[in-house]
């Protein structure tokens, strides 16, 4: 996908859409929408339903807690009305906040679902390492003053990698039925004063990135050993595990599905790392059951998994998204 493209505003998009929601959460308590505190979703909904005239309800790909950013949060609706590609991207952003906007929006299959069909959720957890506190930066990046070894650091998180219970690294509140997860690869490296831990996964379960980062910058600082997180994980007891990160420092980069759906592609985020120069999709995917399960081939039968649904097959119709505590 280039980086400018024309927006058709002749077509009126009849049918099911997909779009990307970008968003600086500094001021919202998380995407979900909530009764008593403002949210992303709440502000998406509004602006598409002054675009539509009518109510309009989204779903996301996945959950993010307060202040977590995102540069690509993939989300889905079916628009009582139709309108153009323009005016729904125009229309949308004209009445969002500055800090949310609506980056791309495109016709998708009716039977599209952003959530239930996302191969990985991808994430970049951003450490500002120097002396002094940030400034223009403090917004979106988490600053440490201690000296980190990244090399360390990404030695440390490589017994992660798989299908794995991570108990020790969900929080407390956590509504997921399972903490079994598939982590499909976590690096750690150092750009200058930047500290970054990239990671993607099937899913996540409640602040599960930002305990690991926790656990990771004691390691990086030096107060635990690098087998700590192999300790962690053996123990699959949180109370055993370091602190939560700041939510400030993560960013929600991309959200991955079957080529079949065609979705645009463009530079990972956040922009602050533009640099590293790397595009959605270019890594493939492990050939998992979790994997193959959502992409409707069929499984054997002694390929159950905590993590799987019972069933086999191509996978069911769903209805509304129930709770599973997927914010990272």
């Amino acid at each position: 996908m280039p980086l400018f493209q024309r927006l058709d505003e002749k077509t009126r998009l009849t049918g099911r859409l997909a779009a990307a929601v970008e968003y600086d959460g500094t001021a919202y308590c998380g995407w979900q929408r909530l009764k008593h505190a403002s949210s992303v979703q709440y502000e998406v909904e509004q602006a598409l339903a002054r675009v539509a005239n009518q109510p309009v309800t989204v779903h996301c790909s996945g959950r993010t807690d307060s202040g977590v950013h995102a540069t690509r949060q993939v989300i889905h609706f079916d628009p009582p009305v139709s309108r153009s590609q323009k005016a729904w991207v125009f229309g949308a952003n004209a009445n969002l906040p500055r800090d949310i906007a609506i980056r791309w929006l495109v016709p998708v299959a009716d039977d599209f679902h952003a959530r239930f069909l996302a191969l990985a959720r991808r994430y970049r957890y951003v450490i500002l390492n120097q002396p002094s506190r940030p400034v223009l930066e403090r917004a979106n990046a988490t600053w440490c003053r201690d000296p980190l070894d990244a090399d360390a650091m990404h030695r440390a998180a490589q017994v992660l990698v798989g299908e794995r219970d991570f108990s020790s690294f969900r929080a407390a509140g956590c509504q997921s039925k399972t903490a079994w997860r598939h982590l499909h690869f976590i690096e750690v490296h150092r750009h200058g004063s930047l500290v970054v831990v990239d990671v993607q996964a099937n899913a996540f379960v409640h602040h599960m990135i930002r305990n690991i980062v926790g656990a990771l910058v004691d390691v990086g600082r030096g107060s635990k050993p690098e087998e700590y997180i192999a300790t962690l994980l053996s123990l699959r007891d949180r109370t055993q595990a370091s602190a939560t990160a700041p939510g400030c420092g993560l960013h929600f980069v991309d959200s991955i599905y079957d080529p079949q759906y065609a979705l645009p592609r463009e530079p990972l985020g956040p922009n602050l790392l533009a640099f590293l120069g790397e595009w959605t999709g270019e890594r493939d995917l492990p050939d998992s059951p979790l994997v193959r399960y959502r992409r409707g081939q069929p499984l054997a039968e002694d390929e159950g998994h905590p993590s799987l649904p019972k069933y086999r097959g191509k996978p069911a119709k769903v209805a509304a998204p129930t709770p599973e505590g997927e914010s990272p």
